[in-house]
């Protein structure tokens, strides 16, 4: 068992072509996506088809089973590379250890869209945990299409 490396789900990709998935942040169009922690222990991958609790974290408060919903920051088209991001995310008065995360498409019946692996263990106790996004740019946007 383990995270495998970051990766955007194989059955994502299919999705997006048979129209599954929108990033649309205009009006209430947009689906809705969170983001899922796991530790070491999960089995997460390209694979990865839709969310688990298998090897999710645990917390005694501040973290629910499923995680977080994300603020997407939009889409845009830079430099011939289509791009989506979300808002950093916190989990406050939490105390858990995370290797990795999954986001997933809650308005899709809870479909994986990318896994993230943190390159090991990432600890917080009886504080905040927060999960950064890259900046909003072609080649650094955490979805980038091109």
């Amino acid at each position: 068992m383990a995270i495998t490396t970051n990766a955007i789900c194989n059955s994502f990709k299919k999705e997006l072509l048979q129209a599954d998935h929108n990033f649309d942040t205009s009006g209430n169009n947009g689906n809705k996506f969170k983001l899922a922690l796991y530790t070491s222990t999960a089995t997460l991958g390209k694979s990865t088809t839709s969310f688990t609790t298998g090897g999710q974290v645990t917390s005694p408060a501040g973290y629910t089973s499923g995680g977080k919903a994300l603020v997407n920051t939009g889409t845009s088209l830079s430099v011939n590379t289509a791009i989506t991001n979300y808002s950093n995310l916190s989990f406050t008065g939490v105390t858990l250890t995370a290797r990795g995360a999954l986001i997933y498409n809650t308005s899709n019946t809870n479909t994986a869209v990318c896994v993230l692996d943190f390159g090991g263990d990432k600890t917080a106790t009886a504080g905040t945990f927060t999960v950064q996004f890259p900046a909003f740019t072609s080649t650094a946007a955490i979805l980038r299409i091109s």
